[in-house]
């Protein structure tokens, strides 16, 4: 089973440092989704979605469909992404 990571952004100069360093970081095992949500999803599944994890902020980052607690107040956090297992095999 890979490691489900969801990368929430704007599209902006803040938000598209976190995507790079996600992608960076991912390993074999981790699947990437990055939601640009200045450009809709398709059946606007990104805003769903950040309905469901209550994002109020981005850029935001979900790991296995649990947004990241340096999400939820603050802004996206390396140590977090590794204590969340991004870039360890499975």
């Amino acid at each position: 089973m890979n490691r489900q990571i969801e990368v929430f952004t704007a599209g902006c100069p803040v938000c598209e440092p976190v995507v790079k360093m996600v992608k960076e970081m991912a390993c074999d095992s981790c699947e990437v989704t990055v939601y640009n949500t200045v450009e809709q999803c398709d059946e606007k599944v990104c805003v769903d979605k950040m309905k469901e994890y209550n994002i109020n902020s981005l850029p935001a980052v979900a790991v296995n469909g649990k947004l990241l607690s340096c999400c939820k107040n603050r802004g996206v956090n390396k140590d977090e992404l590794i204590a969340a297992g991004v870039g360890k095999a499975i």
